[in-house]
């Protein structure tokens, strides 16, 4: 049976809010949630980004079942021993609970360091090399590494959990499933695609959890949800994947994003309050091999979703 979460959006909310919504996100019984790592909003007029590890500490605290996993980039702005510790240090505060979702990263998020934004196949080589350094970290003991990417020297991880978090890589395309099914404790990704299912397992990922992310906006009215949708999450929701890592700063986001009408963010961001349709898009994703699927709700009203889901989708996800 598929396993419903909630997407924690940090680009759109506060870090006490955030934490509020995990706890509703388990009160109205959805089993996981996920959170995004950013530096930088998508754009402006979302206005936040909270340091996403201090929130997991306090979601730690503040949930006692739902399980919890976030997408970062262990590649640059936090290098994989920075990560390494601090993805210990949450499995500690809730055992059994975290899963470490990893990517390639954004621009919009990495190019603060001020160092060269590589392509897509250099980042890939790096976050190979990056998930192996923290994978020597969590097994204890002194660890010397001197390889393409990274120099870790002598570095040992002393608060370490007795299970060491799986690693679920996110992945856009045939290539990165491959990729994820190969280095990856899971796949983590955004379309209903069996392509991608099929790439994973034939890689080594059968077996493993598929996750997935779909994005709605519930209101009470359509042609408001419609708005607020084409008004919050047009850049990541409908803006093409090269520009996604090419594009830096959040006014670059802003003014690509004026050029899309809302009908084109309404094809990717399913709007309004019909039971039958949220049903129907988390079906696609079951029907195409994944086993999880976490909702994000777009803006900033988020208890007319919580409430929807508990009375009307939840209840009904046995059908798929």
């Amino acid at each position: 049976m598929v396993e419903l979460g909630y997407q924690l959006s940090s680009e759109e909310h506060s870090a006490p809010d955030l934490v509020g919504y995990a706890r509703r996100a388990e009160e109205v019984g959805f089993s996981y949630a996920v959170l995004s790592d950013h530096y930088h909003p998508w754009t402006h007029r979302q206005g936040q980004s909270p340091f996403a590890w201090a929130v997991l500490g306090a979601v730690a605290h503040a949930t006692r079942r739902l399980r919890l996993g976030t997408v970062t980039a262990p590649i640059r702005r936090t290098p994989p021993y920075l990560v390494a510790q601090a993805a210990a240090t949450v499995t500690t505060l809730m055992p059994g609970r975290f899963f470490l979702g990893v990517g390639t990263g954004e621009n919009l998020n990495e190019h603060v360091t001020g160092e060269w934004w590589p392509p897509s196949e250099i980042r890939r080589e790096m976050l190979e090399e990056a998930v192996d350094v923290m994978r020597k970290l969590w097994a204890g003991g002194t660890v010397e590494h001197f390889g393409r990417h990274y120099t870790v020297d002598n570095a040992r991880i002393y608060s370490r959990p007795l299970e060491p978090p799986a690693v679920v890589v996110a992945a856009t395309g045939a290539d990165g499933a491959e990729f994820a099914g190969r280095i990856g404790d899971g796949l983590m990704a955004v379309s209903p695609s069996e392509e991608l299912v099929q790439a994973f397992e034939e890689a080594g990922g059968r077996g493993k959890p598929r996750y997935a992310q779909i994005d709605v906006c519930v209101a009470d009215d359509e042609a408001e949800a419609r708005r607020i949708a084409r008004a919050q999450w047009t850049a990541p929701a409908a803006i093409p994947s090269r520009l996604l890592s090419k594009l830096r700063v959040p006014a670059d986001f802003q003014a690509v994003a004026e050029l899309v009408s809302e009908e084109e963010v309404c094809e990717r961001i399913l709007c309004g309050a019909d039971p039958d349709a949220h049903l129907a898009r988390i079906g696609e994703f079951v029907d195409a091999g994944f086993d999880h699927v976490h909702v994000h709700q777009v803006g900033a009203d988020q208890e007319t979703f919580f409430r929807f889901y508990e009375r009307n989708v939840l209840p009904r996800v046995r059908e798929l």
